[in-house]
């Protein structure tokens, strides 16, 4: 297990943020893709992903589930594959225009070390990061 931490400033209010998480069709990512929910049971669904491995080539299937709390954030859990057993939140703070997020959480990542968990982890982040801020400022 690795504990992780990362922030960032996303370049919307939380208004717009959360409209776009919410928006399935222009809430996408290149290294994960989320199905259809599989159950939902209140605020939390399960979803059967595909993740990308941090070979950039090859893809995973896990099953997550994603505990939406708007507008404070949500979490996240890996409940099998070779991320199994992690969990993290992403919380949102408004900023007038702007809005941090802070990401924390517990990861594991089968047959890596402590350094190649974090460097995938952070890189992933990043990654997403970078996405979400592009996609946000053509999101209407």
């Amino acid at each position: 297990m690795v504990r992780i931490r990362d922030d960032g400033v996303f370049d919307a209010p939380i208004e717009k943020l959360w409209k776009y998480i919410g928006d399935a069709p222009s809430h996408q990512h290149r290294a994960i893709q989320l199905g259809q929910p599989v159950n939902q049971k209140g605020n939390a669904m399960t979803f059967k992903a595909k993740a990308l491995n941090p070979d950039g080539k090859t893809w995973r299937t896990e099953t997550l589930v994603m505990t939406m709390n708007p507008p404070k954030g949500f979490s996240l859990e890996t409940l099998d594959g070779p991320m199994k057993g992690t969990k993290h939140t992403h919380t949102y703070t408004a900023q007038g225009e702007k809005t941090k997020v802070v990401v924390e959480g517990d990861f594991f990542m089968q047959g890596a070390d402590e350094a190649a968990t974090r460097k995938g982890v952070l890189d992933y982040f990043a990654q997403t990061f970078a996405e979400d801020n592009a996609a946000l400022q053509k999101y209407k």
